[in-house]
């Protein structure tokens, strides 16, 4: 009897929601919704259905790469000092481009935004109506202050040159941005019809929002590169950003990467390695990753349901992300004396920059052997990112190297095979 009820009282309270799944009202009209432009709304109005996910995105780099400083003080890091903040700048001595003590340092009053904060922090302040990154940046690992582009700072518009990637909804026309951070409509698109439409509407919903992970390898993996990259728009000139991309479509059409063979040698090797930050696509792009369908997903999740496993954003810490695919290693060559190492210290040197030299993973996944460096000098090598080895002679590096890489003569007897008669 009581089952009964219960099965009443459910039928009844379906019947007073309209049907909607979102409360009392009148059924949506679905085409009157979908013939308005998209717009974007925001992840404060996805989270209400999708609490979960909000939650863990809310513990990524994601959430945080663009900060209000207006609303939240405590984005700024580290103490907006000017005689500290000049001292710093002093000790760069030529590497300036202007003298120290004529750099523009913003007061924390100036600052409207902040730009990470995982290694390093830079701060946008606000010139004639148009967003700036000031001349500072705090490295934060190391505790400095250092230049950033002193000389022509105030001719470099943030929104066009960084912005797409650093907010949500940027939009060049109007000069404004719509959220602050890498928010859901960045990776999903915009949100409105999404969000207008009742849960009782599942295939129509499901339709009107772009999920990567229903999307093809190939095209899915072009939302991470759109900005985990470096390039120029095709679309707008001047812009250091995809600008017009969407997810979902095709990133060449909108983006063009840089490279080492066309001139970029400030941010890429001679072999085409990255020597830059937030260029993880390039980087895979050239791996054997990616001719094998691993993507940036294999490893990395960007939200997920309950706690993330760990806060790097890998599915698994350390080796075992690697050991997770990599089952079997063979016990020879440089793995032979390595079981103290890791993975990634070898496969994944970190000769990248973000704030210092040095402090970001390479991306192609490929041991670089001292050879490489003695090939080309500016290049460094796995070998030497070692602390052990890191003072070594690079011809002797290597020869060890070349000792390791010969497997061992078999030795004892040959063993001369059995010819047997044919039983018949």
């Amino acid at each position: 009897m009581k089952t009964k009820a219960l099965f009443i009282f459910f039928l009844l309270t379906l019947a007073g929601l309209g049907f909607t799944g979102c409360g009392p009202g009148q059924p949506v009209d679905i085409s009157a919704v979908t013939s308005q432009p998209k717009t974007f709304v925001g992840s404060n109005t996805c989270k209400m259905c999708h609490l979960e996910h909000y939650d863990s995105w809310q513990m990524t780099m994601h959430s945080r790469m663009l900060q209000d400083a207006k609303k939240n003080e405590d984005a700024i890091i580290a103490p907006i000092e000017e005689k500290r903040i000049r001292a710093d700048l002093a000790k760069l001595g030529d590497n300036l481009k202007v003298p120290a003590d004529e750099i523009y340092i913003p007061r924390q009053d100036e600052i409207l935004y902040t730009i990470g904060s995982q290694w390093k922090q830079r701060y946008l302040v606000e010139k004639d109506g148009i967003l700036y990154i000031s001349p500072i940046q705090y490295n934060a690992e190391t505790d400095r202050w250092v230049n950033y582009h002193e000389n022509d700072w105030d001719q470099r518009p943030w929104l066009l040159k960084c912005g797409g990637c650093h907010a949500t909804g940027a939009d060049l026309e109007k000069n404004t941005f719509y959220e602050t951070g890498v928010g859901c409509e960045a990776c999903h698109g915009k949100g409105s019809w999404h969000a207008a439409l009742p849960k009782t509407e599942v295939f129509e919903k499901r339709n009107t929002i772009v999920n990567p992970a229903k999307l093809t390898m190939g095209v899915a993996v072009q939302i991470c590169g759109s900005c985990h990259n470096r390039g120029s728009s095709v679309m707008k000139e001047g812009g250091g950003w995809p600008v017009g991309y969407e997810p979902g479509k095709s990133l060449a059409a909108y983006y063009e990467s840089t490279s080492f063979e066309g001139g970029d040698v400030r941010h890429v090797y001679a072999n085409e390695f990255s020597k830059g930050h937030h260029q993880q696509y390039i980087d895979w792009q050239q791996s054997k990753h990616k001719t094998e369908g691993v993507t940036c997903t294999s490893c990395h999740y960007v939200h997920q349901l309950g706690i993330p496993p760990t806060r790097s954003q890998t599915n698994f810490a350390g080796s075992k992300q690697c050991l997770s695919c990599h089952e079997v290693i063979n016990n020879n060559f440089a793995h032979s004396i390595h079981s103290f190492g890791n993975c990634v210290g070898c496969h994944m040197p970190r000769i990248a920059k973000s704030a210092e030299s040095g402090d970001i993973h390479s991306h192609v996944f490929v041991t670089l052997l001292p050879r490489d460096t003695l090939n080309n000098p500016d290049l460094p090598n796995s070998c030497q990112t070692c602390h052990k080895h890191k003072n070594e002679d690079l011809e002797a590096l290597q020869a060890d190297w070349e000792k390791l890489a010969v497997m061992p003569k078999p030795v004892g007897p040959t063993i001369t095979p059995v010819k047997y008669k044919n039983a018949d």
